[in-house]
């Protein structure tokens, strides 16, 4: 089976992760994020993908390669501009087999691709839709269904009394290589909103599946998503690497603090006296825990290195970053790579330093 992956997004809530790096390879628990799509693509027979890649193409590629490292084909269409979903559908054509997969590359989840593609052959759609119910579906598009699964209408931003469904959609779409006929080489196009409406009464179809779903598109969900892969929430092969205990600490692990599950600490990390770690935490490899700091529910990347007696909780620091003594640092707040942060900071309110910065001691009281 083979999958298009949309990941032509500049990623703009998710900066400053995003300012230096790809959105899809941008550090999730232990993998770049896209390997999470990617291996759950693999467990429902994927094994050929097409990456429709924008901002910061090159990236993607040096990270991924041919994609043999995570058991698929792995082949690169870059848009020579913003095309929308459909126009990147379009530009992708003579890659794409009769019938394939087609994603939005910035959702995490764990739905069943392989009913939805049943569901497709079954009824002989030209296009399946995967739905997913949400507790409050005001702020997304409603997806009206017939009785027999076709769609009969979509409802965008429905006010209070058009809701008489949660069922939206979750960016994951069956299509036959005859919905491309509806589209314009070179023009620009939206698959939701200038395809799916054509194709109403026409072999339309909507699967509603159960399961997990997230857009990990800002911090507030970055962190979310990060919480359930650690506590198992989501079905991903992490949960291998934490087991029942759902702690992982490899080896090279220098640790004189504690660390309480569930957290993932990667390789060369090192945890000063009276340190804690988590729960609900990531190092990722070669972090610097300086004595009687805590870290709670927050991700730490690769190299960082954070002084003594610090308080990060809810936070996000990128890779490179160094941190002070005595720093506080909380509230959804985001620190970009290679940032330099002087002793007694304090970070709150969702503050976001891009990379490079340097502040010195107690410059910001946020």
């Amino acid at each position: 089976m083979q999958a298009l992956i949309l990941a032509g997004g500049e990623g703009t809530r998710l900066r400053p992760l995003t300012s230096a790096v790809p959105k899809p390879v941008v550090p999730l628990v232990d993998r770049p994020f896209i390997v999470f799509m990617i291996d759950w693509l693999r467990r429902h027979g994927v094994d050929d993908v097409v990456m429709s890649c924008g901002h910061l193409a090159d990236g993607v590629r040096a990270v991924l390669g041919d994609g043999s490292a995570v058991g698929v084909r792995l082949r690169y269409m870059e848009e020579p501009k913003p095309l929308g979903t459909g126009g990147a559908l379009k530009y992708a054509q003579e890659l794409l087999d009769e019938r394939f997969l087609m994603l939005n590359g910035d959702t995490l989840t764990d739905l069943d691709l392989t009913a939805q593609i049943a569901t497709h052959e079954r009824v002989g759609a030209q296009a399946t839709l995967a739905l997913y119910a949400v507790e409050d579906p005001s702020s997304y598009g409603l997806v009206r269904l017939g009785d027999d699964g076709a769609v009969r209408e979509f409802v965008e931003k429905p006010a209070p009394d058009q809701i008489d469904t949660n069922n939206i959609s979750a960016g994951a779409y069956v299509l036959e290589r005859s919905v491309l006929d509806l589209l314009v080489y070179g023009e620009r196009a939206s698959i939701e909103r200038d395809v799916f409406p054509r194709l109403v009464g026409n072999g339309l179809y909507g699967h509603v599946s159960g399961g997990y779903w997230m857009d990990i598109g800002t911090p507030e969900r970055y962190l979310e998503a990060t919480f359930d892969i650690l506590e198992g929430n989501v079905a991903t092969e992490v949960s291998e690497r934490l087991g029942e205990t759902f702690l992982c600490v490899e080896e090279g692990v220098t640790r004189d603090g504690r660390i309480i599950p569930p957290a993932l600490i990667e390789a060369g990390c090192v945890i000063g006296a009276g340190a804690r770690v988590g729960g609900r935490a990531v190092l990722e490899r070669n972090v610097t825990v300086g004595a009687g700091t805590i870290i709670e529910s927050a991700v730490v990347m690769e190299g960082a290195r954070i002084g003594a007696n610090c308080a990060l909780h809810n936070c996000i620091i990128a890779a490179g970053v160094t941190i002070g003594d005595h720093c506080t640092i909380n509230g959804l707040s985001v620190v970009g790579e290679g940032v330099t942060l002087g002793a007694g900071n304090q970070l709150s309110h969702g503050a976001r330093l891009f990379p490079g910065v340097s502040l010195p001691e107690g410059a910001l009281l946020f």
